[in-house]
Order: structure tokens, then C-alpha cells, then sequence
């Protein structure tokens, strides 16, 4: 029943698809407002009678473009992995469209993704707010409710810009944290036994008794039939010795060979 409850959250990760599909309308609705505006600077002249694109908002709606795919990616990562690890495996070894990720994943390794994903997502806002402010008024200047200087014409202050950036490099601390923590505990795993360390970095000589020991049996076992061997081999050496095909010199090179080999 314990083990059962697991499926419980499967529901979870349906809804959080839901929400994928969502996130790939708002990406469409974006894109054709985008296109929507290049084509109007394009059609519509000025009031030069010039063409005018705005870089900087195209660069702001791109950016928006790219936010929306990462939260995307997140959502991704965490529907396909949490899933994953907490709840059944899906079997996609062998399957071509296999994520790279995914066949050493688990608990510590999505945490560190998701770290990264965040931070990932919190430079992009803090870049749109980078390009969006321009030049900033001084600390402590009254806000204007209706700011010219902006492409959206929403109010930034310096304690608003500073906070941002305080909490994006609070995002990046913690990603470094994470993916710390999951270093040391891959080496602890990873870190040998202390009898095979010892075995290892022992003197070179120790397996060689245990080679010799296992040796043995079989030399006493092959005693017999070695022993015939022997003298058969010395009998036809001392036959062509006696025949002159080998000399007395060759004969005990021989005789010590074999005596040697059994």
C-alpha cells in the first residue's frame, strides 16, 4: 500500500503536461505578436517617411521567446524525471529518442538541472530588465509613473534592479551548492573498500603465493604422467646422442628444458 501511493503523483505530472501545452500556445501567441510588429514597422512608415524597426524590442520579445522555452525545458525535465525517479521507470533503453540525461539520473542529478534551469531562466530576466532600463536615474530620484525612457514603459528603481541581481547570484550560489553536495556524495560512493586499497597499493609480491598455491595441485597431479614423459623424452634424447645427431652440449640443454618444464 505504501509502495502503491507512489502512482499518486501521477496525476501531478498530467497536469504539469497540461501546463507544457499551455506554455506552446503562449510561445505561439508571442511569436505571431512578434511578426505581427515587424510587419507593421515595415508596412507603416514613420513620420519621416522612413522605416524604422525597434532592435531593442524585437531583442526583448526574443528574449521573451527563449524565457518561455526554458521554463519549457524545466518543465521537461521535471515531468520526464521526476517521473522517472519517483514514481515508475519508463523504459526507454535502446530508444533513439532517448534524452542524453536521462539514463544517469536521479534525485541529486535532477536537483542540479533544475538549479541550472533557474538560473538559466533568471538571466534571462535579468537581461530583458539590463536592456529595458537604459540609463537608470541616481538612487533616491522620485519615480516617474509614466517612464519615456523604457520599451514596455514599466517602472524600474535602483533597489528594485539591485535586488534583482542580488537574488540571480542567490540562484547561482545555490546551483554551485547542489552540484557541490552531488560531487561529494558520487565520491563517496565511488571511493574503494579499504582491504582492496590495501591490496592495491600492497607490495607487488603478494599474489604470487596465492598463484603459487593454486599451482600447486595441479603440478602433483600431473606428477605421474610427467615423470613418463620425462624418460621417454630423455630415452630418444640419449638415442640420437648415441647416433651422433646431437652433441653431449645439446643433450643437457635439453635434458634441463625438460626436466624444468615438469
Amino acid at each position: 500500500m505504501i509502495f502503491f501511493s507512489r502512482w499518486l503523483q501521477a496525476p501531478l505530472y498530467i497536469g504539469l503536461i497540461i501546463a507544457q501545452i499551455i506554455y506552446v500556445i503562449v510561445f505561439m501567441v508571442e511569436l505571431i505578436n512578434l511578426g505581427g510588429d515587424v510587419w507593421t514597422s515595415l508596412t507603416v512608415p514613420g513620420d519621416d517617411g522612413g522605416i524604422h524597426v525597434e532592435e531593442a524590442a524585437i531583442m526583448l520579445s526574443v528574449l521573451g521567446l527563449i524565457d518561455v522555452v526554458m521554463i519549457a525545458n524545466l518543465l521537461i525535465m521535471v515531468i520526464i524525471g521526476g517521473y522517472e525517479t519517483f514514481v515508475s521507470r519508463i523504459r526507454l533503453e535502446g530508444h533513439p529518442d532517448q534524452p542524453e540525461w536521462l539514463s544517469h539520473v536521479n534525485a541529486n542529478v535532477l536537483k542540479v538541472k533544475l538549479a541550472m534551469a533557474i538560473v538559466g531562466i533568471s538571466s534571462i530576466h535579468l537581461l530583458k530588465t539590463f536592456i529595458e532600463v537604459g540609463d537608470l536615474a541616481a538612487r533616491g530620484t522620485p519615480i516617474d509613473s509614466s517612464p519615456s525612457e523604457t520599451i514596455t514603459g514599466n517602472v524600474y528603481t535602483w533597489d528594485g534592479v539591485l535586488w534583482q541581481v542580488i537574488i540571480h547570484m542567490v540562484f547561482i550560489l545555490s546551483a554551485i551548492a547542489l552540484a557541490w553536495i552531488d560531487r561529494m556524495s558520487q565520491a563517496g560512493h565511488a571511493a574503494p573498500p579499504a582491504p582492496l586499497a590495501a591490496a592495491v597499493h600492497g607490495p607487488a609480491i603478494i599474489p604470487e603465493p596465492v598463484a603459487a598455491l593454486n599451482a600447486a595441485p595441479i603440478r602433483r597431479e600431473l606428477a605421474p604422467a610427467a615423470s613418463t614423459g620425462i624418460a621417454l623424452h630423455l630415452t630418444q634424447l640419449g638415442q640420437l646422442r648415441d647416433a651422433g645427431v646431437v652433441t653431449d652440449a645439446e643433450f643437457l640443454t635439453k635434458k634441463t628444458e625438460l626436466l624444468a618444464r615438469y
